[in-house]
């Protein structure tokens, strides 16, 4: 990452109490807290000069993050990535699909390697294998009068509108499709600072029990779910990859017997900007 660590490339300067590495691709100071006496955060100590002596090293668990080598043992025994006892609702592949190995090729290719013919081949196997399949998409572009303000904010960038537009517009559909309401729980897949089910949760209002489960399988700083604390809405975050995830075995699932939605604005991986609009009744 490109920064420097000495010389703010902007007139602010970094908040009290907050770290002093600017950080280039972002155009602002780093925002974590730091140590009494320091001028950096514990990720960008090896900025300051004092701290040049200790050596920081990629974690081997997750390498969006740094650790000093001479704390790698400690660090390890609590870091968030670290492998954790699996709860009753991990069951290993379970939405991995079928496992044929006779079905399976020995090699996996990029479609860029393929010949011209090659190519065509596959394309007219596609083509046989969705014949008689209804495949016309629709452009549904809609929005909810509950991102109104946050919409028309003259403080938003571009990145900011974008996806507030995404997210009016999913709010939109969904209650198209009449899945807006109470007493019913919004599972959010892929659900980062959990953005869409904060506004589910506005749009709601006071909507009588309403529970959301936010689906991730990284950690996330500055998740927006720890905010709410209405009292007919029941927030619960679940750190798991969806490949291994069982709905039936969540236990807030299996005892309330709510009407499931399930919601997404955006799942990496073959997923990748896929909305997921599901209703489950049991």
């Amino acid at each position: 990452m490109a920064a420097s660590a000495s010389t703010p490339h902007t007139t602010d300067f970094p908040a009290e109490g907050r770290c002093s590495y600017y950080v280039e691709k972002k155009k602002r100071f780093c925002r974590m807290v730091v140590a009494a006496g320091k001028r950096f955060c514990g990720e960008h100590a090896g900025a300051a000069e004092e701290e040049n002596a200790r050596k920081r090293i990629l974690c081997p668990l997750d390498p969006k993050h740094t650790v000093y080598e001479d704390q790698l043992a400690k660090h390890l025994k609590k870091c968030n990535s670290r492998e954790k006892p699996k709860p009753d609702f991990f069951i290993q592949d379970i939405n991995a699909g079928l496992k044929d190995e006779t079905e399976i090729p020995e090699q996996l290719v990029p479609i860029s390697s393929l010949s011209e013919e090659q190519l065509e081949n596959l394309i007219k196997k596609l083509r046989k294998a969705s014949e008689g399949l209804n495949s016309t998409l629709k452009d549904q572009i809609m929005s909810h009068p509950a991102l109104h303000d946050a919409l028309n904010d003259p403080k938003n960038g571009d990145s900011a509108t974008k996806h507030l537009k995404q997210q009016a517009s999913i709010l939109g559909n969904i209650e198209k499709l009449k899945l807006l309401g109470p007493r019913r729980c919004f599972v959010e897949f892929g659900a980062g600072k959990g953005k869409l089910s904060h506004w589910v949760d506005i749009a709601l209002k006071d909507a009588e029990k309403v529970h959301f489960i936010l689906v991730e399988k990284v950690t996330t700083r500055f998740k927006v779910d720890g905010k709410h604390r209405k009292k007919n809405s029941v927030f619960e975050r679940l750190q798991i990859d969806i490949q291994h995830l069982c709905l039936n075995k969540i236990p807030l699932l299996s005892k309330e017997k709510l009407p499931v939605v399930g919601i997404g604005k955006h799942l990496c991986g073959v997923a990748t900007g896929s909305l997921l609009l599901k209703k489950r009744r049991k």
